[in-house]
């Protein structure tokens, strides 16, 4: 391990039994795992993108929000459990540890789409959880990432990108 990097861990996931939709990303920022939340850094696009969509303000507090994905039968979750990485960047993971993907999808037997934050959490999630599942029908969606490090879509691009892969259109 490189002096600078260090061991970090994901958290649990925005989830509810009934959920029929999960949104990975990778593994969450410096800033997410300082907060606890998912997609805390004030950049990132990931709140308004779903405000935008499920009609709430990406403003209101974090468990507010968070109820309104369960409303919407949307869970969130990181492909990673745990890595080492210097920094927030997906390109400075190292050691990657997936999670337990078996487990939660035995306790979630309602998922039906599992959509990407990005390429990197499909290339994760292809790579190392996909092969070892049991055979379960799902739609897979790559979405564009809402990282700040990743601009090449303005807002209102993501957010048609996102509603379409989400199937809420």
């Amino acid at each position: 391990m490189d002096s600078s990097s260090k061991i970090i861990t994901s958290f649990a996931p925005i989830s509810d039994p009934l959920a029929e939709v999960l949104i990975l990303g990778t593994m969450p920022g410096i800033k997410s795992l300082e907060a606890q939340q998912y997609y805390a850094h004030k950049q990132n696009s990931f709140w308004k993108i779903m405000g935008e969509i499920l009609g709430f303000d990406p403003q209101i507090p974090y468990a507010e929000r968070t109820a309104y994905l369960g409303l919407h039968h949307i869970a969130v979750w990181d492909v990673l459990h745990s890595c080492e990485r210097e920094g927030s960047l997906d390109s400075a993971i190292n050691c990657a540890r997936t999670n337990d993907f078996e487990v939660y999808f035995s306790q979630h037997s309602h998922i039906k789409r599992i959509c990407f934050n990005g390429a990197v959490a499909e290339r994760y999630f292809r790579m190392h959880v996909m092969r070892a599942l049991s055979q379960r029908d799902f739609t897979y969606v790559r979405l564009p990432s809402t990282s700040p490090a990743h601009a090449s879509m303005n807002l209102h691009q993501k957010i048609q990108a996102w509603r379409s892969g989400l199937g809420l259109l």
